[in-house]
């Protein structure tokens, strides 16, 4: 039970502080159940998360490093004269990135199917092209795929998009905010988040190792690569990849960017383990909404794209925002063109709840061979039009700066109520529930 007691602070005779009561205890909440002397199961525990939160003080000092997180990005852009939008989070096309999507209706548009968010970056940009120079948003993205330590299908993200800045400003962005995050986080868990592990700040010592793509890789396979941007490169380089007796982990990628990705996280992202990395200047098959130019060393269409990666995971994605709208046009539909079915056909996928139609009909949800969107929206393209100045783009997901900044191992000890496994039927009462009403311990808690 809650309870207020009125009176005057003093002393016990061995000098602990106390209170000396001057009236009755008033009662101000009861409690009908008796909280736990401790709660150690984990699937017990995220599925009564406030018990957890009164027994164990780490769980409630994560979502606390979450909370500070977020206030410390928004202060932190808000002084570089960032503005904050809320943008669509229900529209016909998932947009702005590569991801299977939630398909849903609305009453109002019934022979309409809508998708939520994967990433509010067009909206974004439509912004910049609207005149806003500085603009970003932290607010949910859902993506309908797998649950594991790092990946939940509803997650928040943070990005930002400044006219006239190019690839070298965001990678300094990106380390002076990380820095000041650093430090801020340090302070807290000396002094308020004493349970979490204290940071190692050498860790965060600017400037941050560069690594890039394809001149790493080449290094790492040991022969050069395929020209890349040509249709045949996939084939050529699964070959060559044969001859040199490299070996990819499970099932071959089906798609060109896909297999380069599944290469990256074998031979360049363990770097990170060592000190936080950008792996710079992806292929341009890999960015289709980044600029691109060839390199003037290996002679490959690459991108104006950085990624950081600390302690093997991805933190943070940034690069030169396409803005030219034919060329943005051209590469949606090579990109189009890489993970669409052989036969030119586009794999659609309903969920069951969806009104029975055939699939063939479903308006502005287009997905790949794997069930995922390619980040094309004409109305998009004709934003374009208008002049969408130079700009740089940058995102990244929240919950990957609490597990770093907090020592947190898995991605449901970052969420207020874990992951979409912990939280469907969480209001039903199952077996976890009754483990907790056990006979009153007198010794317990109140």
């Amino acid at each position: 039970m809650l309870e207020a007691v009125t009176g005057i602070a003093t002393r016990t005779s061995q000098g602990e502080p106390t209170l000396k009561a001057v009236e009755l205890p008033e009662l101000l909440s009861p409690a009908m159940e008796q909280i736990p002397d401790e709660l150690t199961d984990p699937k017990t525990k995220m599925h009564n998360r406030h018990v957890d939160m009164l027994v164990n003080k780490e769980v409630t000092d994560v979502l606390r490093m979450r909370a500070e997180i977020t206030k410390f990005m928004r202060e932190h852009l808000y002084a570089k004269r960032f503005l904050e939008f809320q943008t669509p989070i229900l529209s016909q096309n998932a947009g702005g990135a590569v991801a299977r999507p939630f398909v849903t209706t609305a009453t109002e548009f019934r022979d309409k199917h809508l998708a939520m968010r994967i990433a509010p970056e067009l909206w974004l940009k439509r912004l910049v092209v609207g005149g806003v120079d500085r603009v970003f948003e932290i607010g949910p993205s859902f993506r309908n795929e797998g649950i594991d330590a790092t990946h939940n299908p509803e997650f928040t993200m943070c990005e930002f998009y400044s006219a006239y800045s190019n690839l070298a400003d965001l990678i300094n962005e990106t380390e002076e905010l990380l820095g000041g995050l650093a430090e801020r986080a340090a302070q807290l868990i000396d002094t308020e988040l004493t349970s979490l592990p204290r940071l190692d700040m050498d860790r965060f010592k600017r400037p941050f190792k560069q690594v890039e793509f394809v001149p790493a890789l080449e290094d790492a396979l040991g022969f050069r690569l395929p020209k890349l941007s040509s249709e045949d490169a996939l084939p050529e380089l699964l070959v060559a990849l044969k001859l040199a007796d490299v070996s990819v982990p499970g099932e071959v990628p089906s798609t060109l960017p896909k297999l380069l990705d599944r290469l990256a996280a074998m031979y360049l992202e363990p770097q990170s383990f060592e000190q936080p990395v950008f792996i710079t200047h992806h292929p341009s098959c890999m960015s289709p909404l980044s600029k691109s130019f060839v390199c003037p060393t290996t002679f490959q269409l690459v991108s104006a794209r950085a990624e950081l990666f600390v302690g093997g995971r991805e933190l943070a994605n940034m690069y030169e925002e396409e803005n030219d709208p034919e060329e943005q046009k051209r590469k949606l539909a090579t990109h189009r063109n890489l993970v669409n079915k052989p036969d030119g056909s586009v794999a659609i996928e309903v969920p069951p709840q969806s009104h029975p139609q055939d699939e063939a009909e479903i308006e502005g949800i287009e997905t790949d061979v794997d069930g995922e969107t390619s980040p094309l929206d004409q109305s998009f393209i004709k934003a374009l039009d208008y002049g969408l100045p130079p700009t740089g783009g940058w995102g990244c997901g929240v919950e990957r700066l609490v597990m770093l900044f907090s020592g947190a191992k898995r991605i449901s000890d970052c969420l207020s109520f874990g992951t979409l496994k912990n939280v469907v039927g969480l209001s039903a009462e199952n077996e976890d529930d009754r483990k907790l009403k056990q006979p009153a311990n007198t010794n317990g808690k109140a």
